[in-house]
């Protein structure tokens, strides 16, 4: 199992850039850089002159955000600058997010989002092959492509493309159109086994043969019981704030919890965050978390998810000592 390093949510490019070179000395496989408050691929092209090794990956970057010719441009640049290591991770990010904040369309998020990666492989299609461009859909049309404007291929192929996907039917896009899966951090054991790779053997006709999955895993790791307090409060939290979210109510209705997700959606638009915490009963933590000295928790993680996931990162919603991520990813990697 490869494990990767997570940015922090807040990082800047210089940070992230300082992430990624301490990321490949302690070992890991690769590192995630997810796109809250800077722009991913930016902060990846730091990273991509600052390391050798490790792979690159967007965590995600909101593809609803850009347009499939800006994606292509950014990400065949990155994947230049790094001589190949990058992953490109796209999500759709949520309706209020990309109307209000972004100030872009907004309508059937799966199928627009099958069609966006379908024309950025079509463009870089046109770069790589010097066909003409002709992509002509129902959100996208991209039929211009002149040789000023064209970088020709690139001399590391084009990157995989990952796909965030938690419902059945964006799975399934992934399943048709991706390399892989980036699941949430909000998922169970349960929810993978009996929704997410049944979908994803159905898009792909039955094989997932050369198809990756990644997830996130909510982990409580401290040094003593203090320590471990505060990493559960946090993990609960954290927990709660996704629960609240109605993208991700499948997973808690799969559990039979509906009427948390509904509780939960409710006390967040009252902002009663610290109720919301409290909300998170010790079953509901232990469908999506798992916890121990750093032995304990790579073993945990490996006997829950280890037929089932590539690679994984820690997902730790609270601060922690970083030798104690160092050390479980060392045991995880055997």
């Amino acid at each position: 199992m490869q494990v990767d390093a997570v940015a922090e949510f807040s990082a800047n490019p210089l940070e992230v850039e300082a992430a990624a070179l301490a990321a490949e000395a302690d070992g890991y496989a690769g590192i995630t850089v997810p796109e809250t408050q800077h722009d991913a691929l930016l902060a990846l092209s730091l990273a991509a002159r600052a390391t050798e090794r490790i792979t690159l990956q967007t965590g995600i970057a909101v593809a609803f955000s850009r347009n499939p010719m800006t994606l292509a441009m950014q990400a065949n640049d990155v994947q230049l600058v790094s001589g190949g290591r990058l992953e490109l991770g796209l999500g759709s990010q949520v309706k209020a997010h990309i109307e209000r904040r972004f100030g872009m369309p907004w309508s059937r998020p799966a199928a627009r989002m099958e069609e966006f990666v379908s024309a950025v492989r079509a463009i870089w299609k046109c770069w790589e092959t010097g066909e003409r461009l002709r992509f002509e859909g129902e959100f996208y049309t991209h039929t211009l492509m002149t040789e000023f404007f064209d970088p020709g291929p690139n001399p590391h192929g084009n990157p995989p493309i990952l796909l965030a996907a938690v419902g059945e039917r964006m799975t399934e896009v992934a399943g048709r159109v991706s390399d892989g899966l980036l699941a949430h951090a909000l998922t169970t054991e349960s929810y993978l086994r009996e929704v997410t790779f049944p979908a994803l053997t159905r898009a792909r006709g039955g094989s997932l043969d050369g198809f990756a999955v990644t997830l996130p895993v909510f982990s409580v790791l401290g040094v003593d019981p203090q320590a471990r307090a505060k990493a559960e409060a946090g993990v609960r939290r954290q927990i709660a704030f996704y629960g609240s979210t109605p993208a991700y109510r499948p997973v808690l209705d799969h559990h039979g919890w509906g009427a948390l997700a509904e509780k939960l959606n409710r006390l967040s638009r009252q902002q009663a965050w610290d109720e919301m915490a409290t909300a998170i009963d010790d079953d509901v933590l232990a469908a999506f978390a798992l916890a121990g000295t750093p032995a304990e928790l790579a073993a945990r993680i490996e006997e829950r998810y280890g037929d089932l996931a590539d690679r994984v990162s820690l997902y730790t919603p609270y601060d922690v000592d970083p030798e104690l991520l160092t050390a479980t990813a060392k045991h995880l990697r055997g």
